[in-house]
């Protein structure tokens, strides 16, 4: 579990159907991210097991719970993926619409940055986030990430930026 000012960050559980369910329907994280196909509890029990849950066993990290500290209210996922066509671990999050703008996502990507260099000892993270998805950049780039090429993730996908952090680099 992960600790800020106004969030706690933990492992996602079977529990979060429901708010996975509404992410992962919600039009920007179709536009910006995909359409992962989800469109009833089953289907975000599975995501849950496939996804998140898989990846903690396999990995021992992967997409976390964004909740509200005092009130528990989950508003979004944060954490690290390992990508099969990605060199290096992948930081990500999404929030649901009433959380935007108010900082959280900064605040989330903030905490696994140093989770990940800290204690995981990782020296280097990337990112890949939709073109004109200018403010996931802008936050990402906050965050002392620099645009370093276009990727596909597969021949079908639409072109991605690519943002990498090295840990060996000077903070701006």
């Amino acid at each position: 579990m992960l600790l800020t000012d106004r969030l706690t960050i933990d492992p996602l559980t079977l529990d979060d159907a429901p708010f996975i369910l509404a992410l992962v329907n919600d039009p920007d994280f179709i536009a910006n991210i995909a359409d992962r196909g989800i469109r009833d509890e089953v289907g975000a029990r599975r995501y849950l097991e496939e996804g998140p849950l898989a990846s903690y066993r396999e990995h021992g990290f992967g997409l976390w719970a964004m909740r509200q500290r005092g009130g528990g209210e989950t508003i979004g996922i944060c954490g690290l993926v390992r990508r099969p066509t990605l060199e290096d671990v992948d930081i990500g999050y999404a929030l649901l619409p009433q959380a935007r703008g108010r900082g959280f996502a900064r605040e989330a990507a903030q905490a696994v940055l140093e989770y990940a260099s800290g204690t995981l000892g990782l020296t280097r993270l990337v990112a890949i986030v939709s073109p004109p998805n200018t403010a996931s950049r802008a936050l990402l780039e906050s965050l002392d990430f620099r645009h370093e090429r276009m990727v596909q993730l597969t021949p079908e996908d639409k072109e991605l930026c690519l943002y990498g952090w090295d840990a060996s680099e000077p903070v701006a």
